[in-house]
């Protein structure tokens, strides 16, 4: 029997994506077993993170500074805009290097049958950054779903009225498939054959 700390430790872990009972208590049994090496560098962690962690006011990113390091990063190019669902997606986007633009956070995606409508996305603020000027291409990488895909087409219509180009990643991404659980390379061809948006 844990006692009511250590249980409530698994119980935490347990509620995080990708870990069951099991797996938070075997994660809890290494952490106490490792106790120097691993569970106070994993405190210090947590505590710096919690103190510090800002939600972007450019992009929606989520990181330890407002603006983001994506969005104050002088080497990305202000003139290329990536438009993802989630967080997630942007850091598995971002982790091929092979896109130098800047990103925007929707937030999630239209999904009426969960009552979520473009009211309840960053759209509007989507649009207004491409209205004040300086973006040149709009790459919409939307999860293969029917409601990433519903998604994108609600955004082409609203901003087809500016002189963007507006593309979006390739279908070689598996129908159904979501950006965070795919391999660097799957996500590196389909931003090289991004195509424009019909």
């Amino acid at each position: 029997m844990a006692s009511p700390e250590i249980d409530a430790l698994t119980q935490a872990l347990a509620r995080l994506p990708g870990l069951g009972p099991r797996s938070a208590r075997r994660a809890v049994l290494h952490l106490l077993k490792k106790r120097e090496a691993a569970l106070g560098p994993l405190q210090r962690a947590l505590q710096a993170v919690s103190e510090k962690l800002a939600s972007c006011s450019t992009c929606g990113n989520v990181d330890t500074t407002d603006p983001c390091a994506i969005c104050a990063d002088p080497r990305r190019d202000p003139r290329m805009l990536c438009v993802v669902e989630e967080v997630a997606d942007l850091w598995a986007l971002d982790r091929t290097r092979l896109f130098p633009g800047r990103f925007h956070v929707l937030g999630g995606r239209l999904a009426a049958l969960e009552g979520v409508r473009p009211e309840d996305l960053t759209i509007d603020q989507l649009v207004g950054r491409i209205e004040r000027g300086g973006i040149d291409e709009v790459v919409l990488a939307m999860n293969a779903t029917l409601e990433g895909q519903t998604t994108a087409h609600y955004i082409a219509e609203r901003i087809e009225r500016f002189p963007v180009r507006v593309t979006q990643l390739a279908h070689g991404l598996p129908v159904g498939g979501e950006l965070d659980y795919l391999d660097e390379g799957t996500l590196a061809q389909a931003l090289r054959a991004r195509r424009p948006v019909t």
